[in-house]
């Protein structure tokens, strides 16, 4: 594979892939089916993706969360369960915050004095989010528990509490989110 390119390296293991029947998928593209009659069927990423941030103690309300934004039309990603093995995944998880249309880091008592990956996720999307026009909301924060949301993001952003009532704070969420897509379908038609 030296002399190929990134984008042929790309291709090859797509079909072959395709040729042992698997379905690829490309976070931010969208997924290769086998196809007995074409050879494959490629259906393009179209469900808005939603970044979710999390610590490992807190993983069963991000599932939980996970689950629920697929159920309202959401392509959510998780590291757990988009990651694959021998992926190196600083570069995925970077990859994958900067093609998602939303960005939700889950705080709780567990995250928010510790050191390590979620705040690196954090400040990325921050740095990501200083490229998006004003107006737009990208960094949509949501609290597990009653714990102090750090200073920087209290500042500036409006969060969303998933407790007392989880429903409560998941409607809130995924309104939210809908209605920003609407105002940037709205705007997106506007622009000249």
């Amino acid at each position: 594979m030296g002399d190929l390119s990134p984008a042929q390296q790309l291709a090859q293991v797509v079909v072959r892939g395709l040729e042992e029947g698997k379905t690829i998928e490309i976070d931010g593209l969208g997924i290769f089916y086998p196809d007995p009659v074409c050879g494959f069927r490629f259906e393009p990423r179209t469900l808005p993706q939603v970044f979710i941030a999390y610590v490992k103690e807190d993983e069963g309300k991000a599932q939980m969360l996970y689950d629920a934004l697929e159920a309202a039309g959401f392509s959510p990603w998780m590291d757990v369960r988009k990651l694959l093995p021998g992926q190196i995944w600083p570069r995925a998880i970077d990859t994958a915050i900067e093609t998602s249309d939303f960005f939700v880091p889950c705080f709780s008592s567990n995250s928010v004095s510790k050191w390590g990956g979620f705040q690196a996720e954090i400040r990325y999307a921050l740095d990501c989010a200083r490229r998006v026009p004003l107006e737009e909301i990208f960094i949509v924060p949501l609290r597990l528990d009653a714990c102090r949301v750090p200073r920087p993001i209290q500042r500036e952003l409006q969060y969303v509490d998933l407790f007392p009532d989880p429903s409560a704070g998941l409607r809130q969420l995924v309104a939210t989110m809908h209605r920003e897509l609407k105002r940037r379908r709205r705007a997106a038609w506007r622009t000249p």
